[in-house]
């Protein structure tokens, strides 16, 4: 139930960039900020004095994940801002399989048979989607999703790799260090930064708040007591439910190639991950 619940909150990811309609670097910048304020004091709430030695807390690991997830995050919000929330999720889905290639390029982890199998429709479906792009701007979407999905990919191979820091603390520092930077980027390259509205404020914090923070405790908490595979299948909610928010609200209908690009990505992913615990059971 409460994975359930923390992807239905990460599916809103859409809802609130096209209801924002703000610059990305005010738009992470802001989102970031909230995020880290509400993480960071949390993390030392629920860990107590175990966080005080923040060598230990954050590690190797922790110091790696932090630039590769603020990177990733303003990815997706870029992504979002330049294509259809479509587009972003078909790229987005594909993360188990970057991570797999990254995992064996790191960690020296082979992929079975269906992992590649899956991997290659996987790449049919995310093919047949960008090889439809008819805008630059969608191009550069696609591009900047997959920087996400890389990143993504990255942070789980990393915290595979290094198992010791807490990835709350980390996740709230990512947010801060995202922060500075997006806030100095848009002191430089706009000519003037708009103070955001009242309503915009609030719709940051709620964005922060749903798709960061308490989305966040709750994958964490519910992922404890289910399958990790099990958690894998109820994730890929986000990417049905985070188009249909923009349909709903926006009238933002996938495109066909969209949609099979979608659909045969979905397959790929559920394939592998059914497949993936009767595999080792055998």
């Amino acid at each position: 139930m409460l994975i359930t619940l923390s992807t239905v909150l990460w599916s809103t990811a859409g809802f609130f960039v096209r209801e924002l309609n703000m610059d990305v670097w005010s738009t992470v910048a802001w989102r970031s900020l909230f995020g880290f304020m509400l993480l960071f004091p949390l993390s030392f709430i629920l860990r107590g004095r175990a966080l005080l030695r923040l060598r230990d807390s954050v590690g190797l690991g922790g110091l790696l994940s932090i630039p590769i997830m603020a990177v990733s995050v303003f990815g997706y919000v870029q992504a979002l801002q330049l294509t259809s929330v479509a587009n972003v999720m078909v790229v987005y889905a594909t993360v188990p399989f970057l991570a797999a290639g990254l995992a064996f390029v790191v960690l020296g982890e082979r992929p079975g048979l269906r992992s590649l199998c899956a991997a290659g429709v996987a790449i049919a479906g995310v093919v047949i989607m960008v090889g439809s792009a008819t805008s630059m701007s969608d191009l550069a979407g696609n591009l900047f999703a997959f920087v996400m999905t890389l990143g993504f990919a990255a942070s789980m191979v990393i915290a595979r790799r290094w198992t010791g820091y807490d990835a709350m603390l980390v996740t709230a520092l990512s947010s801060g260090f995202g922060a500075i930077v997006c806030f100095g980027a848009a002191f430089v390259t706009l000519p003037s930064v708009p103070m955001p509205t009242m309503t915009q404020l609030a719709l940051l914090f709620v964005f922060s708040l749903a798709t960061q923070s308490v989305s966040y405790l709750f994958f964490l908490e519910g992922s404890r007591h289910v399958p990790s595979s099990e958690a894998g299948l109820i994730t890929l909610l986000d990417v049905v439910l985070g188009p249909l928010w923009v349909w709903l609200v926006f009238g933002e209908k996938p495109a066909t190639p969209a949609l099979i690009g979608g659909a045969l990505v979905l397959l790929s992913v559920v394939g592998y991950l059914v497949a993936a615990p009767r595999a080792r059971s055998a």
